[in-house]
């Protein structure tokens, strides 16, 4: 922890330290600190730059979900060798929608969402993130279906024409992290696995999953075993038959007491030409920008944790 504040003592204590103060704490002006002045945010919805844009966009969260939690379940990393690091955070948020927001008027409701953040940090402070989070699981729980939402947004933005477009591959800033991550075998593994599951034409699910294999995925569903995960994936698979896989960044670990686990962020693009996950095929160009986690124990792949905006995918094929 070369340059880091004396109090943290290893990566994952920085990550959750630092979100704790800047969340729960409400010290969303420390972002001055912990953040770079011109650090690059990228999500599924598009990207902001700079500390003081995450500051606004922070606030506008804590308005309309004040009471918001932010439960580290794991931060996975691997060193940069030049005395930082890289983390992919996962989090599992509770929140009450107390106000007015991008949610609408405030409905008293609790909800309960996964975010996963992959932050470079460097020197006490993140200086590139990528963002994903289970925007669809909120809307859900507030009464709308992913579709549904996607449609008020492009309407409440002023319609097709001039709404906000989601990010593409070829609007993402450049990087100011460029590293790939490390050479784990559970990253390497995990890697193969999601080559088969997303683009394969007969992925080998048995052989890859633990019988008992639980996943977490959009919409803050959760599925059960070999029949949840050829479900999940098969809908991908279909909606978009000749999607590309890319793999952007890969950390494998294993840490005592938490055995065998992998991070890998990624991004599927293709067309979306069949039916599947995402309804009757509309031909619309696709960009799905994702974060995976996976957990590994003595018979395959035991948990995993996808994560991808389904808002983000709907106005796509909506604006196009």
């Amino acid at each position: 922890m070369q340059g880091f504040d004396e109090r943290f003592d290893s990566p994952p204590s920085y990550i959750l330290g630092v979100t704790e103060e800047i969340w729960e704490q409400q010290g969303v002006d420390r972002l001055r600190d912990y953040y770079t002045d011109d650090i690059p945010v990228r999500s599924p919805d598009g990207f902001v730059i700079g500390s003081e844009a995450v500051i606004e966009a922070t606030w506008a969260t804590l308005r309309e979900f004040p009471d918001r939690q932010l439960l580290g379940e794991d931060v996975i990393w691997s060193d940069d060798g030049e005395g930082g690091f890289m983390s992919s955070h996962r989090i599992f948020s509770t929140a009450t929608h107390s106000g007015d927001g991008a949610f609408g008027k405030a409905t008293g409701t609790k909800l309960q969402y996964r975010v996963i953040a992959d932050c470079a940090a460097r020197s006490n402070q993140i200086y590139d993130e990528w963002l994903v989070r289970d925007l669809s699981a909120v809307a859900t729980q507030l009464g709308y279906g992913a579709r549904d939402f996607a449609t008020l947004q492009i309407d409440a933005q002023g319609g097709i024409d001039h709404a906000v477009r989601p990010a593409m591959s070829q609007d993402d800033p450049p990087h100011v992290y460029t590293g790939r991550g490390n050479h784990h075998p559970a990253g390497e593994r995990y890697v193969a696995s999601l080559r088969s599951m997303a683009t394969g034409t007969d992925a080998p699910v048995r052989a890859i999953y633990d019988r008992a294999a639980q996943l977490e995925v959009p919409g803050g569903r959760t599925l059960h075993g070999w029949a949840g995960a050829e479900t999940f994936w098969s809908g991908l698979r279909t909606a978009v038959p000749d999607a590309r896989l890319d793999i952007h960044h890969v950390i494998g670990r294993e840490d005592e007491s938490l055995g065998e686990r992998a991070a890998v962020r990624w991004s599927l693009m293709g067309t979306h030409s069949g039916p599947g996950a995402f309804g009757a095929p509309t031909g619309a160009p696709l960009h799905i920008m994702g974060i995976s986690h996976a957990d590994y124990g003595p018979w395959g792949l035991r948990r995993e944790f996808v994560l991808f905006d389904e808002i983000a995918v709907w106005k796509q094929i909506l604006m196009a």
